[in-house]
């Protein structure tokens, strides 16, 4: 009943918090872009938060249960991808002056192009998202004994309602309290699980011989190579983080976006991935998809009550931010690039508005369907490397590439992308299904991300005695025009854009201030790690101190 109680408590804030700003949202650049003046390191938590989901806890945390250490080297490449990101791409995303992806794709390479990339984005965001929110929500109805169905519909109806009333703002606010109960959760648990098992040396002492292996079974050098590159593409050139990058307000401040994603999956993968770990020791008998179910597992088997109702509440939050994330792209795109773009170009502030919300409501409601389908397509591992393996390749990178390239077109990648979709489509379904023969997970990566590199590689090498492609020369007509098109932002423009940092980091400040107040409360109620919950708690207390600061130098 406590851990019921903390959920629903932490949850209700969450959902208050993210409605407060439903009346800072004015234009889409406010509501989509934060007025493009997002402080990075709001944006670079935000980021992070965005990437996690309960899906970790699930995914990788079988992965760690299973094989060990490998886990945390997978989630390393996510590091590799972010700095690469920070050197080349992120800059490049802020300097084109759009507001979302599919606004430079149209730009770029063509309306058809865009059309096409839409279509196929919005689905594939659509299903991933509905996979990580039933993650969370089969963690949450194990550990508490509700029906699977019903939290699904409950915690995503919360999930979606602030996305749709108070946007990117609402999201990043949220996405920095995620981050702090998250982390919370995660030290606090720690202690405890090392002490079930005898501390440090006796896990050492306990695992299995080739547990702390950089790499193990199916997941080879490989493998980690393809997915390295894998993730250079994920988090370069998908939509949901390229927003991150062109809310801030310049090339400098959207590379320090992710080198502040880069440095925090230094250490953190290895700090969430340590209690799945040290269960293999206290229990080595699951496996298959009970493998899925040891970081929930373990949290019941180490943490009183109280404490479990935090740690669910940390993995819900994480999985809401993710969630949510794509939740606010799918509607910018849908909203900034359908509808006004083709529907109706005159509609006038309020009309997109409505149009921004309602479509954030639609979508929403669409991943939970899907997440109530879930249980019927198999394995969540299975589904959430297969689906990275078959799209992030054909969908991210010919987009990335059009970045720097004068001579690729909108035909040329709609043919790569196809193509490239086509062949990882006949590897994963087909072949397996007619002689029985499958990739193996390495295989299957590397075919997914490096297929549409050599054939982009190839084109270049083709056209090289082509200077520029007539996609290329409209796209500088395009941005001539919209440069003298430019209207200056008026003074009262600049002063609701500087309204509404203020109140996002006076949010932040008070929700950390009132997270650590029910922290201190949750000290005396719960049975043990009281002292460790009473020092965390002293530590965000003192961490609101940070964002106040701020807003008073932003309101100055």
């Amino acid at each position: 009943m406590i851990d019921t109680i903390v959920v629903v408590v932490f949850s209700i804030f969450i959902m208050l918090v993210g409605i407060s700003f439903s009346k800072t949202g004015r234009n889409l650049k406010s509501f989509f872009a934060g007025g493009e003046s997002v402080p990075w390191f709001i944006g670079g938590l935000s980021l992070f938060m965005s990437f996690f989901s309960a899906g970790t806890f699930v995914v990788w945390g079988a992965i760690a249960y299973q094989h060990g250490w490998v886990a945390v080297t997978i989630q390393w490449t996510m590091c590799i991808g972010a700095l690469i990101t920070g050197l080349y791409l992120a800059p490049r995303w802020k300097a084109t002056g759009n507001l979302t992806a599919a606004e430079f794709i149209k730009a770029r390479l063509g309306s058809n192009v865009q059309k096409s990339y839409i279509f196929i984005f919005t689905i594939v965001s659509v299903f991933i998202k509905g996979s990580v929110l039933y993650s969370v929500a089969k963690l949450v109805s194990g550990s508490l004994d509700y029906p699977l169905m019903q939290v699904t519909v409950v915690l995503g109806i919360l999930m979606i309602s602030y996305t749709a009333i108070g946007g990117l703002w609402a999201v990043m606010v949220t996405d920095i309290l995620q981050f702090v109960v998250l982390t919370a959760a995660v030290l606090i648990i720690l202690p405890m699980v090392f002490n079930e098992v005898g501390g440090v040396q006796g896990f050492i002492d306990k695992a299995p011989d080739d547990f702390f292996n950089l790499v193990h079974g199916e997941y080879t050098w490989g493998f980690i190579f393809a997915f390295a590159i894998y993730h250079i593409f994920y988090i370069g050139g998908n939509w949901t983080f390229v927003q991150r990058y062109t809310s801030v307000d310049s090339p400098k401040s959207a590379s320090k976006v992710a080198y502040l994603f880069a440095g925090l999956y230094i250490l953190s993968p290895v700090l969430w991935m340590l209690p799945p770990m040290a269960y293999r020791v206290i229990n080595p008998a699951l496996s298959g998809l009970d493998a899925e179910n040891a970081y929930i597992m373990v949290c019941k088997q180490v943490l009183p009550a109280g404490l479990l109702g935090l740690m669910l509440t940390g993995m819900y939050f994480s999985t809401s931010a993710s969630a949510n994330t794509a939740l606010n792209v799918v509607s910018a795109v849908f909203t900034n690039d359908i509808y006004k773009g083709s529907v109706n170009p005159d509609a006038d502030d309020k009309k997109l508005m409505f149009v921004a919300r309602a479509s954030s409501w639609f979508f929403g409601l669409l991943m939970i369907v899907i997440a109530l389908g879930v249980p019927y397509i198999g394995g969540i591992v299975e589904f959430t490397l297969s689906v990275g393996a078959l799209t992030g390749g054909p969908l991210l990178l010919p987009p990335i590439w059009s970045l720097f390239s004068k001579r690729l077109s909108g035909k040329a990648t709609i043919y790569i992308t196809l193509i490239s979709l086509s062949v990882n489509v006949v590897f994963k379904m087909i072949i397996p299904f007619i002689d029985g023969y499958k990739l193996s997970r390495a295989n299957e990566m590397l075919v997914g991300v490096l297929l549409p590199f050599f054939m982009l590689l190839i084109y270049e090498i083709v056209r090289r005695k082509t200077k520029v492609s007539q996609d290329y020369e409209n796209y500088l007509v395009y941005k001539a025009d919209k440069k003298q098109a430019a209207v200056a932002i008026d003074d009262e423009e600049l002063q609701m854009i500087k309204k509404q940092n203020v109140f996002g980091l006076k949010m932040i400040s008070f929700s950390l201030l009132f997270m650590s107040v029910l922290l201190l409360l949750l000290a005396f109620i719960t049975s043990k790690g009281n002292g460790l919950v009473v020092t965390i708690a002293i530590v965000i207390m003192f961490g609101a101190i940070i964002p106040w600061r701020a807003s008073r130098r932003k309101a100055a």
